[in-house]
């Protein structure tokens, strides 16, 4: 009796240790999958800086160049 008793107590005891460690993993694998996420977000927003920023480069030189060009080709003309 005591045996069979000692038995159930450790299949109990064993089933709540691997309930525990199920939802443990469950937990672990949201944290890394939310870290995945905030990760990608991060280098996303970082080449969307990048990208601006040559934009505005290339725009910047091409306003430039076109306006020596116009007043370059003005003075020609003119003079």
């Amino acid at each position: 009796m005591r045996m069979t008793q000692s038995i159930a107590d450790f299949e109990v005891a064993l089933e709540q240790e691997m309930a525990l460690e199920r939802r443990r993993r469950q937990q672990l694998r949201q944290r890394a999958a939310s870290r995945s996420r905030a990760r990608r977000f991060a280098a996303q927003q970082q080449r969307g800086k990048v990208a601006f920023g040559v934009l505005f480069t290339a725009l910047t030189v091409t306003v430039v160049v076109v306006v020596v060009a116009m007043f370059e080709t003005l003075a020609w003309l003119m003079g």
